[in-house]
């Protein structure tokens, strides 16, 4: 049989690629950070598993990989990794979409009541030791509005759902969902105004592309409910931060729960940390006890499918960006 090498863009000796150590003997696993290495080991690489998410390594390694056939991030979004050489390749490109969607789509329920009972009214009255008592939202209801329904966007769709929400979803291609018993309508990218307009909680779980920048920007605004949450799983791009910070400030929406930002980590200073009806995660609502392992899990999974010639999970359009 002839080997296969793998060669890793990631820091040597990193706990979770202790999962590579399984590999049989007929798998050559190089791993390393450093540019000069990378390019000479790439050369006989059939396969590269790249951990840095940013790309430049992937960018710099990719033309002396002459023999390469698949490439797997070990982030879901790829935005960053799709320089014009690799999508015009034959290079097979997989992601790690919907490894996180338990996570992340616990963090939109956390948002959603959190917004919903006010926590943070909750919490200021006990740390001033004051007994206020105040009349709190039911989320049963309420409208879920999705943008982006794909992995992520389903499991948010389906724990929401037993709170007594109700489902909408949004994706480029409708015709792909349906039957989830828990799912109103889905609609088209042309019906984005329609369903802000019907939603009283607004999830963003749609990849970073060219045509979703600033998906969400002051039109999108202002036919939103006075009363909408927007909560922002995706990725910063998506939204035009100018128009959400003066959306908020002027009370045109209730408040925003955000994940990810334009400019990461946030800068000192940022508004977004003033803002009584904003709740700030520093991007790491999918960082939960062994995330980086079920990561590795998976690549591992799709190894396996690589190594008998079977076809490989969550392969990537490329050319469509997700």
């Amino acid at each position: 049989m002839t080997p296969t090498k793998v060669v890793v863009i990631d820091k040597p000796g990193a706990n979770h690629l202790k999962a590579l150590d399984t590999l049989p003997a007929s798998v050559n696993v190089e791993v390393s950070n450093q540019a000069a290495l990378l390019r000479e080991s790439v050369q006989e690489a059939d396969v590269i598993l790249n951990g840095i998410p940013d790309g430049h390594l992937l960018r710099d390694i990719f033309p002396h990989a002459t023999r390469l056939r698949w490439i797997h991030s070990l982030s879901a979004g790829v935005e960053k990794i799709l320089f014009p050489e690799l999508v015009v390749s034959p290079v097979i490109l997989t992601n790690a979409r919907g490894v996180f969607k338990v996570s992340l789509a616990e963090f939109v329920i956390g948002a959603v009541l959190y917004f919903a009972k006010d926590f943070r009214r909750l919490i200021r009255s006990q740390q001033a030791g004051a007994w206020q008592p105040f009349e709190m939202d039911e989320v049963y209801g309420k409208v879920m509005g999705i943008v982006g329904y794909g992995e992520t966007g389903r499991a948010c769709g389906e724990r929401a759902y037993p709170l007594g929400m109700e489902i909408l979803g949004l994706r480029r291609r409708p015709e792909l969902s349906g039957g989830e018993p828990w799912l109103k309508a889905v609609l088209g990218p042309g019906e984005l105004h329609r369903l802000l307009a019907k939603s009283d909680y607004v999830v963003l779980a749609t990849p970073a592309t060219p045509q979703t920048r600033r998906l969400i920007g002051k039109a999108e605004f202002a036919v939103m409910k006075a009363s909408a949450v927007l909560i922002n799983i995706g990725r910063g791009s998506l939204v035009d931060e100018a128009a959400m910070i003066d959306a908020l400030e002027q009370g045109r929406i209730r408040g925003a729960a955000l994940d990810v930002y334009e400019i990461e980590p946030l800068p000192p200073g940022h508004p977004f940390y003033r803002l009584e009806n904003v709740l700030v995660s520093p991007h790491c609502a999918d960082h939960t006890p062994g995330f980086v392992e079920r990561d590795m899990e998976f690549f591992m999974q799709n190894l396996q499918s690589f190594l008998k010639g079977e076809p490989l999970h969550n392969v990537v359009d490329k050319r469509a960006g997700y």
